[in-house]
């Protein structure tokens, strides 16, 4: 092969992973029209080359279709816990009490959401009704579970981060997208015997996953990023 060509394949990938990492964002209204078993295998195949401390794989997913995706929906909206009631009793997602910038970006993702919706910010009921959503995963047909043997530390939290970051961006691959969830970590009492989880797996988050629904609004939503300048040090 010569030179050029290889060049020219090199700047293929490097356009359709660009690509895949720029066009990936949290979908949030889903169509019904399933994913075959082969291309979530195949996704999930390629998410598994995510480097991990001495190569331990610390994921363990759930993928759930049909009745199954059903029954844990149920297990979680039929439960009567509210999600400003669920306890973070496994790990927790955010901080005890907000602080700048990140007080400021989470407020301003919200506000923009509810503003696509044409939710107020009192109307309590359809903000609720909203984050429902999450438990039946946007309508898609496909939803997982992912859990971590409690046993592991810190280190296989940050493999396990990279792993997710890899199914969103096998799924973009695949023209398909994805929501990630941290919703459904509360709910573990719920969801283990809904999907036969064991006590020694600590639930760590959902995701949705299949084709947006581009007629929806919330799935016109793009969040911004903070400028490099104010989180960058470069150092020479």
């Amino acid at each position: 092969m010569l030179a050029r060509d290889k060049d020219a394949i090199q700047d293929d990938i490097a356009e359709t992973v660009e690509e895949a990492i720029a066009s990936r964002r949290s979908v949030r209204a889903f169509l019904p029209d399933p994913v075959d078993a082969e291309t979530i295998s195949d996704i999930l195949k390629l998410a598994a080359r995510a480097p991990s401390g001495t190569n331990m794989q610390p994921w363990r997913v759930y993928v759930t279709t049909g009745e199954a995706k059903e029954r844990l929906s149920r297990a979680v909206l039929e439960s009567g816990i509210r999600a400003e009631k669920a306890k973070w009793d496994e790990y927790k997602y955010y901080p005890e009490k907000f602080f700048e910038p990140y007080y400021g970006r989470r407020r301003a993702v919200g506000y923009a959401l509810y503003g696509h919706l044409g939710i107020g910010k009192r109307d309590v009921d359809q903000m609720r009704a909203q984050h429902d959503r999450n438990f039946v995963f946007f309508d898609a047909p496909v939803g997982m579970i992912f859990t971590i043997d409690r046993r592991l530390n810190q280190g296989s939290w940050i493999d396990y981060g990279m792993f997710l970051q890899n199914i969103m961006i096998a799924a973009r691959a695949k023209g398909l997208h994805t929501c990630p969830q941290a919703a459904f970590a509360p709910y573990h009492n719920q969801i283990r015997p809904a999907l036969g989880i064991p006590d020694e797996e600590i639930v760590v988050c959902g995701m949705a996953l299949g084709y947006e629904d581009v007629s929806k609004p919330e799935n016109d939503l793009r969040t911004d990023r903070a400028p490099l300048e104010e989180w960058v040090t470069f150092l020479d």
